[in-house]
């Protein structure tokens, strides 16, 4: 599909969810990695003993910026035999215009991301795709995150 054809077809979409992921269980275990990759071994992630005993959340939470890190698996990116954009050479995360951790993740939730096209355009030869990325908790009214996230598509 050619890129003006795809833009035509996301800008009519603007507004809209355009994804909705299957649930995640988000595991002490995948807290732990996280936490080895980027060094934050705060307590309130990785000691459950002491987090069920001194937080309110009975137990550990996962990073913030872990939930945040999740958008590629759970927006369907890094899915080989599934291109977002057929015919795409590439998809290159480019940035976030606002962020937001609204609500802690306990370990043990299941969460999703729900997608909203906020806005398509082209730019330098790209698709551009600007979405309200929003991560449910499952049973929870408030979302753990809401970033708008930037993407761009190289045809």
């Amino acid at each position: 599909m050619a890129l003006a054809d795809t833009l035509q077809e996301l800008q009519s979409k603007t507004g809209q969810d355009i994804h909705v992921s299957d649930w995640l269980t988000v595991t002490q275990e995948l807290v732990n990695q996280f936490a080895t990759a980027t060094g934050d071994h705060q307590w309130i992630h990785v000691d459950p003993e002491r987090a069920a005993a001194e937080t309110p959340y009975g137990g550990t939470i996962a990073h913030g910026y872990l939930t945040l890190s999740l958008y590629p698996q759970l927006r369907g990116l890094v899915e080989a035999d599934k291109p977002l954009f057929p015919g795409a050479k590439n998809v290159i995360n480019y940035g976030l215009n606002k962020l937001r951790f609204t609500n802690a993740v306990k370990v043990g939730s299941r969460i999703r991301a729900r997608c909203t096209l906020v806005d398509a355009a082209e730019v330098k030869g790209s698709l551009q795709l600007t979405e309200q990325y929003t991560v449910e908790i499952d049973g929870e009214e408030r979302p753990a995150c809401v970033a708008e996230c930037i993407m761009r598509v190289y045809f």
